[in-house]
């Protein structure tokens, strides 16, 4: 077969390449520039997905490329990165909800604008294939290709890819799904890719610095749920909901973000119960395997990447919005991230968490 693999210059991605190399297909790699270039005042550091390490990741990527003996292609994503991902993270924290911008980055350009325009360079490939620690299948009794958990639980990326289109899964590809982590990295040795150590990023912008592209925001009051004021927050892009460092104020007790109070410029804290919550509404919600859902049903619901999936009653309401009631209370649901519903190791759907109801 023909397969482009979306090449990040890491270990995961590198690997994926060189199994589809060794299996017998047509394999060509592929790497998104999503970093215009410029100077920065940033301090040495780990890599991140946005920043100036992109110009050694393609590095990483293009010889990586050469050792497995594939063609390689970097197709510039600049500005549909800003437009798609970073203009969108910025939004959001300036309308105080926390976006996830894998996801977003994974549906809008991974598997969209790089394929379109993989496509457009006069790139032939049936199948698009990345490093992600996930599965996909087709289903022949729904018709439908389902989207599975990753073989490494603590590696699994599902999550991240809970937005994908029926037509974005049925040409995807996840080569590492049955593996573990340990087993690429010597997979990696085998192969003698000299990233088979590289350290993972970690962060979504180089560092950790959001500097980067962040717009400021402008100051103002941490208030207690009673509206008495505590003391004064640097800007609301810097808080979300659940958050216990870094809030700059002492009341005696620990204290947690409750919410982001846009109107008031305010950050609104409270003590551990107030970040529980059960209810919470939904938009976009993407019904991957589950057709169109009309009645509630009941499914494991990850409110984000590290959270331990809860048993929760879903509950579609009118165009793509849904109504999710937890069994038991939850920790720090935050409007703007994403939901993923799960049954066993299929991905059911998700959308983005809208309004917390109580």
């Amino acid at each position: 077969m023909k397969i482009a693999v979306g090449m990040s210059g890491g270990v995961d991605s590198s690997v994926a390449a060189a199994l589809l190399k060794r299996a017998g297909h047509e394999v060509t790699g592929v790497t998104m520039k999503i970093w215009p270039g410029g100077p920065t005042a940033l301090p040495a550091g780990r890599h991140g997905c946005y920043g100036p390490g992109d110009e050694e990741d393609i590095a990483d990527a293009t010889r990586i490329a050469e050792t497995i003996g594939i063609p390689f292609r970097v197709i510039d994503l600049t500005k549909e990165y800003r437009h798609e991902v970073l203009d969108f993270f910025c939004d959001q924290y300036l309308a105080g909800r926390t976006p996830n911008p894998c996801m977003r980055c994974n549906q809008r350009v991974k598997f969209g604008t790089l394929v379109q325009k993989t496509r457009e360079s006069g790139i032939d490939f049936e199948y698009f294939a990345t490093g992600h620690y996930a599965r996909v299948e087709f289903d022949v009794s729904r018709g439908c290709s389902l989207l599975k958990k990753g073989k490494d639980f603590k590696k699994d990326q599902s999550y991240f890819l809970a937005l994908l289109s029926q037509e974005q899964l049925r040409q995807a590809m996840f080569p590492l799904g049955n593996f573990t982590k340990d087993e690429v990295r010597g997979m990696a040795a085998d192969f003698g890719l000299d990233v088979a150590e590289k350290p993972e990023s970690q962060d979504f912008a180089e560092g950790g610095h959001l500097s980067l592209f962040a717009r400021p925001a402008a100051p103002g009051p941490v208030i207690d749920t009673a509206g008495n004021v505590l003391g004064k927050h640097r800007g609301i892009t810097f808080y979300t909901v659940g958050q216990r460092k870094g809030l700059g104020v002492s009341a005696g007790k620990p204290l947690y973000v409750v919410a982001i109070d846009v109107e008031k410029n305010a950050v609104v804290v409270g003590e551990r119960r107030e970040v529980f919550a059960s209810e919470f509404t939904m938009s976009g919600v993407n019904w991957i395997s589950a057709g169109n859902v009309k009645e509630p049903f009941t499914a494991k619901v990850r409110i984000r990447y590290r959270h331990n999936e809860s048993e929760a009653l879903i509950t579609p309401l009118t165009g793509s919005a849904s109504r999710i009631k937890f069994h038991q209370p939850q920790m720090a649901i935050s409007p703007g991230q994403a939901a993923v519903f799960y049954d066993g190791d299929v991905v059911v759907g998700g959308g983005t968490i809208e309004k917390v109801v109580g």
